[in-house]
């Protein structure tokens, strides 16, 4: 890029002679039109010219390099000098005339002993690959370097050989003299020791010169792997290059065909016009039936909202007869409650006044991929990471966060039909997705026995607890109790690759819901989130997969599909599909929305089977009632774009509240620190709690050393436990059979009596 403009003064070079092989010294060289010639530090060696801000840098931080041997010198005024190559152009000012000429006689004479070095090589390139000029100039500067060091080794040994032989005839002179004959033996030893030092000196030349030879032997070889590892340096560079336009032209033919997704014909619309022009065409059904047509291995549905006027014509029209029965009242009333989520305005209302806002995010610029380059297919949890890629919560908390809309799971408590139950788990199950589409920052690494509480018992009537019962590989448990009928708890896993276009977070784990009136026992796993665009562009989200939640007492199951995002693709981004079926695998509702967004369910009345779809495969048709709303995501807060994009639960998850345990992460102070915006500190903080808790694991894993030694020797039969959680232990589930960490109990107890003498100090 050209760097051009009009200028200033500068500063004496304080440099050797042009005609050395380094030439050093201050120019101001221009930068831009803000801020003009600036005072930098340039160094001119070996057919190169560099430059740095200060002297200083000469050791770590190159700004530039230019190499003469292609380059194009060129004089404005009296003190200005111009360097252009290869599309590079520097202009450079002298402080006086003089400086000036001393300058660019010094590049002159370098620009002619870079392009003779050309020359002389240019018989060796045969076949061979082709290499930089800096390259081979550096190259065979070091040979030159060697060559003098060998010269001035040759002159050593020529002294050592002269005042050897001189030693030598002395010590010969003495043994001829009538000594005694001790001190005969004596200079006869001396005389051989100087003889085999005269020797061992010749041998080291001797090697010297091989050295040099074997030297010139491989450089081309060192030529070659150099040139290799910059045309991969280079192709990466160009690669990323055409990802970032490819991504831009996407981008901007998206945004220029905003039309593709309404007026697909599959696509989901709210269009009141399309609605009735799709009901028309179907004039020989009833018009009050809304019709999904579904793949019979991957359901893909066709969803339109009910309009009012819809709702109306239902309450005059009389479908029970197609569907065999009554309507429940869930389906109707109780189904789209004015809130949304159910529950009253005044059971909402917390009864203590919480935060609405924390510190905004400081505009701190850092560059990912600076980072993330040398960390590509390693696990994130092991990838040492600062806090300006961070949020100020910790997993634990983003865990809880899962509690958003609990007040499904409190109407699902008072259903009596487990299918309509199982429709708002898997509203439940969806909603704990819609906080993360705008959370592209990472939540902080737990430190082992770190805990977390949600106590809402006054509030809401729950509570909830979280601790991080493994570091390698990272896991967290997670059990919550509610007073209005259910307990949840699961144990997560993360695990995570960085792709170096994306990042894959896979949870590992099963959660487990159960509902004291009915027995009702539902176990699902969470899908695969994504974050793209790590290298360039603007971070997003996507989550896809499956989810099959089953209900373990009646063996009822809702299948749910995340699509993932494309282009190309006609449905509406972040579409969820499902069908919750009996045990029996007969279909009862249809799921469909978005997980950002809102879940409806629609009762199907009767399925029939359709004609092929594209891949060959038979659709089933459903004929169902109109959708009806089961989870709508509440607003994010004012200002939420400067506080992380938190939800207004999110808010307040690391309020500072008193009474709670020792290792809660509100205690935590690296992350306090950071949400107070004194990233710095937080840093610093960072790193001294994960070294302490690499110190811990140490000595734990010294103390098991030490336990199998003893094991070894005194054949006790002792075996040592190793890290055991504080509120949680390992038990056979049942249900899944699988082992994991579930909840033993003590805490709120220990919370009521104060009583945290038993918490390890990881803060």
């Amino acid at each position: 890029m050209s760097e051009q403009g009009k200028g200033s003064a500068s500063a004496s070079a304080a440099a050797p002679a042009p005609g050395s092989d380094t030439y050093k010294g201050w120019l101001f060289k221009w930068t831009n039109y803000l801020k003009g010639y600036q005072r930098r530090w340039f160094v001119l060696s070996n057919g190169l010219l560099s430059y740095y801000r200060t002297q200083a840098e000469m050791a770590h931080t190159c700004r530039g390099t230019i190499n003469l041997a292609t380059a194009h010198i060129d004089t404005e005024d009296a003190c200005n000098i111009v360097l252009s190559s290869g599309g590079r152009t520097y202009h450079l000012k002298a402080s006086t005339e003089v400086e000036r000429q001393r300058w660019v006689t010094a590049l002159e004479l370098a620009k002619a002993k870079a392009i003779r070095m050309m020359n002389d090589q240019s018989d060796d390139s045969g076949d061979e690959e082709p290499t930089s000029q800096s390259d081979r100039s550096e190259i065979q500067g070091t040979l030159k370097i060697l060559v003098s060091k060998l010269d001035d080794l040759s002159t050593c040994n020529d002294l050592i050989a002269k005042h050897g032989a001189a030693l030598q005839r002395s010590l010969s002179e003495l043994e001829g003299l009538k000594v005694p004959v001790e001190g005969g033996e004596k200079i006869k030893a001396v005389n051989e020791r100087a003889t085999l030092f005269r020797i061992t000196s010749n041998a080291m030349i001797n090697a010297c010169r091989d050295f040099l030879d074997l030297a010139e032997t491989h450089s081309r070889r060192w030529q070659r792997a150099l040139q290799y590892e910059r045309e991969q340096r280079t192709h990466l560079e160009e690669t990323i290059e055409q990802l970032a336009k490819q991504h831009n032209s996407l981008e901007r033919a998206w945004r220029e065909a905003p039309t593709l997704v309404s007026t697909a014909p599959s696509a989901p619309t709210t269009n009141k016009g399309s609605e009735r022009l799709r009901k028309e065409e179907a004039s020989d059904e009833d018009e009050d039936t809304e019709y999904f047509d579904a793949m019979e291995d991957s359901p893909a549905f066709i969803t339109v909202t009910a309009t009012e006027n819809t709702q109306h014509r239902r309450s005059q029209s009389n479908l029970s007869g197609a569907s065999g029965g009554q309507p429940s009242d869930w389906n109707q009333d109780d189904h789209m409650s004015p809130s949304y989520n159910d529950v009253s305005g005044k059971e909402l209302q917390p009864r203590r006044q919480r935060r609405t806002h924390v510190p905004d995010k400081p505009n701190y610029s850092l560059n990912l991929w600076s980072i993330m380059k040398n960390c590509i297919g390693k696990e994130l949890s092991k990838i040492p990471m600062p806090v300006n890629f961070n949020e100020p919560l910790s997993m634990l908390q983003r865990l809880t966060e899962d509690l958003e809309y609990h007040e499904l799971l409190d109407k699902a408590a008072r259903c009596d039909s487990s299918l309509e139950q199982m429709c708002l788990v898997a509203a439940f199950s969806v909603s704990s997705y819609s906080t993360t589409v705008h959370r592209t920052a990472k939540p902080f690494n737990p430190l082992l026995g770190e805990t977390y509480e949600l106590d809402r018992l006054e509030d809401f009537g729950y509570r909830s607890l979280c601790e991080q019962v493994s570091h390698h590989p990272p896991a967290a448990a997670h059990h919550v109790i509610s007073q209005r009928g259910w307990t949840l708890w699961q144990e997560i896993t993360i695990a995570s690759k960085f792709r170096g276009k994306y990042l894959s977070i896979m949870p590992l784990g099963a959660i487990h819901l159960q509902f004291q009136s009915s027995g009702n026992h539902y176990v699902w796993r969470k899908v695969t989130s994504t974050v793209h665009n790590i290298i360039v562009g603007k971070l997003w989200i996507d989550q896809s997969g499956d989810i099959e939640i089953v209900n373990h007492r009646t063996k009822e199951t809702c299948q749910l599909k995340f699509s993932p995002y494309s282009y190309f693709s006609r449905d509406v981004p972040r579409k969820v599909t499902g069908v919750v079926a009996d045990s029996g695998g007969q279909a009862h509702y249809i799921l469909s929305g978005t997980w950002d967004d809102k879940i409806e369910s629609a009762k199907i009345i009767q399925s029939s089977r359709g004609g092929s779809g594209s891949e060959g495969k038979q659709k089933t048709v459903y004929q169902t009632l109109s959708p009806k709303l089961l989870w709508k995501k509440y607003p994010l807060p004012e200002n939420a774009e400067n506080m992380y994009y938190f939800s207004a639960l999110a808010l307040t998850l690391n309020e500072q509240e008193d009474g709670v345990g020792l290792t809660d992460s509100r205690l935590r102070p690296d992350q306090r620190l950071m949400e107070e915006g004194r990233w710095d500190e937080a840093n610093s903080e960072k790193q001294r709690l994960e070294e302490k808790q690499r110190a811990v694991r140490r000595r734990r894993e010294a103390e098991a050393s030490d336990a199998l030694d003893d094991e070894c020797d005194y054949d006790s039969g002792r075996e040592y436990e190793g890290y055991q959680p504080l509120w949680f232990q390992q038990r056979r589930d049942s249900v899944t059979g699988e082992t994991n960490f579930v909840y033993k109990g003590g805490y709120w107890e220990a919370k009521e009596r104060q009583d945290w003498s038993m918490c390890p100090d990881i803060f």
